[in-house]
C-alpha cells in the first residue's frame, strides 16, 4: 500500500492537449489527486505548469469552464492536492489524519465561494480559481469527514488513484474499467495463456 510520494515526481506538461485527465475517483477532491500517476514508482504530474490547472479544471464536470490560474494559485493547488491525497491515505489505512495536510486543506475550505446559478440546463458555478479550490476543499472534507464513504486505492499495482465505492456491496476493485480494470483483465488473461501454452514437463513415451 502507498504511503505517499517519496521520489521526485517527473512533470508532464498538457499544454499542447496531448495529456488526458481521468476522472474516475468519485469526488473533485479524489480526481485532483489523480493528477499524479504512480505514485510508488515513478511518478508522474499531470500539472506541470498553471496551465494545465486551468485544463483540468475545464474538464473536470461541474466546475467554471475557464480560468486563470497564477503561479501562487497554481501552488496552492498543488498543496491542496497533495493535502487531499495524504489524508485519503489516512482513511484507507484506518490511521489518524495528518495534522498539516488538515491544516491546508481546512485553510483552503475557508477561501472565497463560487457563484452557482440554477438554469434550465442545471446548475452553473462561476469564480475564479481560488472560488474553485474552496470548493473542491470542501467536497474533499465532505467524503473524508463521512464514515460511511468507502474509499479505496486502486487494485491495479502501477496505479495509486484513491477513489469512492458507491458500488454495491462495494465490490469495485479498479478506479475505472477504461483506465485500470480493462488492463488487469488483459493482463490476467495473458498470463493464463502463457500457462497454458507451455510445455508440460512429461517426457513422451
Amino acid at each position: 500500500m502507498t504511503t505517499g510520494p517519496t521520489l521526485p515526481i517527473l512533470a508532464v506538461t498538457g499544454q499542447d492537449g496531448d495529456v488526458d485527465f481521468a476522472f474516475v475517483s468519485g469526488n473533485p477532491a479524489l480526481d485532483l489527486t489523480g493528477t499524479v500517476l504512480s505514485r510508488r514508482d515513478e511518478p508522474v504530474d499531470l500539472l506541470a505548469v498553471p496551465a494545465d490547472l486551468g485544463r483540468w479544471v475545464a474538464a473536470c464536470e461541474g466546475l467554471p469552464d475557464r480560468v486563470t490560474a497564477t503561479p501562487s494559485a497554481f501552488d496552492a493547488a498543488l498543496n491542496l492536492r497533495e493535502a487531499v491525497y495524504r489524508l485519503a491515505l489516512d482513511r484507507v489505512l484506518d490511521r489518524r489524519f495528518h495534522i498539516p495536510s488538515l491544516e491546508v486543506v481546512n485553510a483552503a475550505a475557508a477561501g472565497p465561494l463560487p457563484t452557482v446559478r440554477l438554469g434550465d440546463a442545471g446548475v452553473r458555478m462561476s469564480g475564479g480559481l481560488p472560488a474553485v479550490l474552496t470548493h473542491v476543499a470542501r467536497s474533499g472534507i465532505a467524503v473524508l469527514a463521512d464514515p460511511g464513504a468507502r474509499l479505496k486505492e486502486c487494485g491495479r499495482t502501477d496505479c495509486t488513484r484513491v477513489y469512492l465505492d458507491r458500488s454495491r456491496g462495494a465490490r469495485r476493485a479498479w478506479c475505472g474499467m477504461e483506465e485500470c480494470g480493462n488492463r488487469v483483465k488483459a493482463a490476467a488473461y495473458r498470463a493464463r495463456r502463457r500457462t497454458s501454452a507451455a510445455p508440460s514437463g512429461r517426457a513422451e513415451r
